[in-house]
């Protein structure tokens, strides 16, 4: 019999939690099982480039979130206590007030992470409190890998290759069957904070968003059956992945596997029954892939520490980045005068995401095009994306700038020709920029190459109605090599 308290972060789902379910074992039938969220104030604050750290959009999903988590853990019996401020001081109070004989926690892989860990662990060292951690978000554990942290391979492919030979992933945990948690009168359980008392804005609506992303476990299982099996996408996955409009292009279950609502294991359970009941081919294997990649990232994040958000990067690369504001507001805007980038970063702004594809464009174009900052992208992201996780995030910005684990180098994308590509017929361009909806689709790519005549034609006119380029898109490539 022992008052157990689970500290939920980024793991806000009663399935798959391991401390969780070591919790209600401790606690036993005659001992209590209470559970914690913390809006910590410090992220909610300012970045180094003076971003929010954590936008509307995000804001908003992460309350939902939470208040699934709550819902979960009631029918089960139990309780959230939610509280606004620092978890190891929030921590400390409650170990007196519950009378707490031990803490259970998710352990993640960024620094700022880390470092909350440790001020807990001190704080639950003070009141004479035994601490229980695992590792959390990522497909395989630490200890099922074919090698240590400190020599997961700089190459992903490698670390793919010895993965697939020599690792499985472990079966998802269920829920626990019930939880008891009695709180004393003197415990306040708190009540869900909104936006604005956090200190930010509530989203506003765009006319444009074809989606509306809600938080929370449930929503992330529904996505799960929705995906998989209502609509029987995932046998075409690896086809349709790149695609940038449609809600079913691709699997969208990173909003909730980024804040812990949905486990990846959860995900590859589901995966591995659909192979079984209706098909196994390239695309159901490049799912996984994609969650593998998402793990990497993890590991990659544990293995290098601060040299991830570092200028200099994993490769501790050393080149003369700008910082230029006007430009920077440019591409945050999404007025660059180049459609593909445009139109992803309205949509950024606009919902809270985007597509992969469209986040390595808008990234070579900041970096490769526009020679600013990698850092100030990765932050405007942070800020921004739903799907925010702190090791692919930082990963990917790494990887796109040139200063990752990156065995290719020097590397961009050709912004016209990918839209081309990836948006052959404008539909994803006229839908964020309706300014050039009547631009046909062999032109609507380079709208500064049209002519006067043409302008009128379409009803746009370039350098009013929809910038001109800010720089030509090869002369500025490589301008910070």
């Amino acid at each position: 019999m022992a008052n157990c308290l689970v500290w939920f972060r980024n793991d806000l789902r009663t399935h798959d939690h391991e401390p969780l379910r070591i919790a209600t074992e401790h606690a036993g039938s005659g001992g209590n099982t209470f559970a914690l969220y913390c809006f910590d104030p410090r992220q909610f604050g300012r970045s180094r480039f003076g971003f929010d750290r954590t936008g509307p959009h995000r804001t908003r999903f992460l309350i939902e979130s939470v208040a699934d988590l709550r819902d979960q853990l009631r029918r089960l019996g139990g309780e959230l206590i939610v509280r606004h401020g620092k978890p190891e001081e929030t921590i400390e109070q409650l170990i007196q007030e519950l009378s707490i004989d031990s803490v259970h926690y998710h352990r993640e892989p960024g620094t700022e992470e880390y470092d909350i860990e440790q001020a807990v662990e001190l704080a639950c060292q003070r009141g004479r409190v035994r601490t229980v951690h695992r590792w959390a978000g990522t497909l395989h554990l630490p200890e099922d890998l074919p090698f240590e942290i400190a020599q997961v391979p700089e190459i992903f492919t490698h670390y793919r290759k010895s993965i697939e030979k020599s690792s499985s992933h472990r079966d998802p945990l269920a829920a626990p069957d019930s939880i008891h948690c009695r709180l004393p009168e003197c415990c306040v359980v708190g009540d869900l904070p909104g936006a604005t008392e956090l200190g930010v804005e509530p989203p506003k609506f765009d006319e444009r968003s074809h989606r509306d992303y809600r938080g929370g476990q449930t929503a992330g299982m529904e996505r799960l059956q929705e995906y998989l099996w209502d609509r029987d996408r995932l046998r075409v996955y690896k086809q349709t992945r790149n695609g940038m409009l449609a809600v079913d292009d691709s699997s969208k279950f990173s909003p909730w596997l980024a804040n812990g609502s949905l486990s990846p294991r959860t995900i590859a359970a589901e995966v591995s029954r659909y192979e079984r009941e209706r098909v196994a081919n390239e695309s159901t294997y490049w799912l996984i892939f994609e969650l593998m990649w998402r793990d990497y990232f993890h590991f990659i994040a544990a293995k290098h520490g601060r040299h991830l958000f570092q200028i200099g990067g994993l490769q501790q690369t050393q080149l003369p980045w700008l910082r230029d504001v006007e430009r920077m507001d440019a591409w945050k805007q999404g007025r660059t005068g180049y459609p593909l980038v445009d139109a992803n970063m309205q949509e950024l702004a606009a919902t809270g995401f985007m597509s992969n594809r469209g986040r390595q464009n808008v990234g070579s174009f900041l970096t490769k095009n526009l020679g600013i900052d990698w850092r100030m992208g990765a932050e405007w992201f942070e800020s921004l994306l739903i799907d925010y996780d702190v090791a692919s995030n930082y990963g990917n910005w790494n990887y796109v700038a040139g200063v990752g684990n990156d065995a290719r180098g020097f590397r961009f994308f050709n912004i016209t020709k990918q839209a081309r590509d990836y948006d052959p017929d404008g539909d994803y361009v006229r839908h964020w920029l309706p300014v050039l909806a009547n631009i046909p689709s062999d032109r609507i790519h380079e709208p500064w190459k049209l002519s006067r005549e043409d302008q009128a034609r379409y009803g746009v006119q370039i350098g009013r109605e929809y910038p001109t380029p800010i720089v030509d898109l090869f002369v500025s490539v490589g301008a910070i090599k």
